[in-house]
Formats: C-alpha cells, structure tokens, sequence
C-alpha cells in the first residue's frame, strides 16, 4: 500500500487529472446540483409534513400518539441506510463520474417517491401498506445518502479555489428551499382540501408532483 502510495505521488500529473471549467461551465454546474437537490429534499421532506395524515392513512389502528410514532419510526429508518448510500455511490462516482451517479440518485429519489402516491391504504391490504411504505423511505434514503456527498463533491470539483465555499453553499440553500416548498404545499392542501379530504385523497398529491420534478432534475443534470 505505501509503495502504490509513493509511486501515485512521483507520478506526474495528466490533463485528465485536472478539471478546468469555464464560468458558464460552473453556473451550470451549479445550478443543476443545487436545483436537483432542492428536489430531491422536497421528496424527502414532505413525508415529514404529512406525518399526522400518513399515520392516519398507514396505522389507523393505533392510537393518535402511536400513529405518529409509528410514522416517524418509518421516517427516520430512511435515515439508517443513509450511509450505505454515500458508502456505494461515493467510490462509484470516482469511477464512473459525479454526473451519472447524481442521476441515478435523481431518478431513484423521484420513482420511489412518486410510488408513495399509488401506495394502498391500511383499509385495503392490511399490514402490506406499512410495508410498501418502508421500501420506498429505505429507497429515498439510500438514494440521500449518494446524493449530498456526490453533489458536494461535484460543486467542489468545478468551482474555483476562492469561491469554493461560497458556490458550495448553494447546496445547502437547495436543502432549506426544498423543505419549504414541502412545507408550502402541504398547508396550502391543509387549507384548501380540510383534514377529512387530505385523508381521503390529497396526501397523494405532493408525492405525485414527484414524477415532473423528478424529470426537471434529471433534464438539469444531463
């Protein structure tokens, strides 16, 4: 290993081990990682503002307070498989390019998100739903944990030395305006449908918008 490790070092660099961009080159670049995760956390997001509904819809048989311990229960397992996420799509993205990957975590991220929306309820198949309900958080959370990490990279990767950390902060603001779009949309339906009709139906709607959004990110990193 410390043999492998001198000779890379005596090695001398090639033009393929130096990434040189233009400006519009790293707008771009940019853009697209900072919209595509602003997407990406919406999907994730707004599970969370619809925690009572989704408690309602997926665990009808336990009380109030368990329903929503069982949702976020459900939420937070998304977060358990967010290290195999960076722990696969990290060593993949040196291997096959920052952009492919972040892809497959855009297109990962919006199917299983989308899939929440067509999901039975408790009422129709019984323990199946919750179930149902669990793959597609475990998806969007492995799908997470590859694309942060591969987005902050990618950003590092083409901005210039001396607006490294202000470019890169544009990941975060992606972050912050997801889930307040998530959190926009769900009061909007909340006032709009009352409680009985988000129940009924309208929960459906904001992991439905998964599909377009999905397609927007997609479009913007390719």
């Amino acid at each position: 290993m410390l043999r492998t490790l001198l000779r890379r070092r005596k090695r001398a660099l090639s033009s393929g081990d130096v990434t040189i961009a233009d400006q519009p080159q790293v707008r771009r670049a940019v853009t697209a990682a900072a919209l595509g995760n602003t997407m990406e956390w919406f999907d994730f997001g707004v599970y969370a503002y619809l925690a009572g509904t989704m408690g309602k819809v997926f665990f009808p048989s336990s009380s109030p307070g368990a329903q929503v311990v069982s949702t976020f229960a459900t939420f937070a397992a998304a977060f358990l498989v967010r290290p195999l996420g960076g722990l696969v799509f990290g060593p993949l993205g040196d291997r096959i390019g920052r952009q492919k990957v972040l892809a497959a975590t855009m297109i990962m991220m919006a199917a299983s998100t989308f899939a929440v929306g067509f999901l039975p309820t408790y009422a129709s198949v019984g323990f199946l739903a919750p179930l149902l309900l669990l793959v597609c958080r475990l998806v969007q959370g492995f799908s997470t944990g590859g694309e942060y990490a591969g987005a902050t990279t990618y950003i590092a990767e083409y901005a210039p030395d001396r607006r490294r950390g202000f470019l890169g902060s544009w990941l975060d603001f992606g972050t912050f305006v997801g889930y307040a779009l998530g959190s926009g949309l769900v009061t909007v339906l909340t006032l709009t449908l009352g409680e009985q009709g988000l129940q009924d139906w309208g929960w459906r709607i904001p992991f439905f918008l998964a599909g377009p959004l999905g397609l927007i990110g997609l479009y913007m990193r390719l």
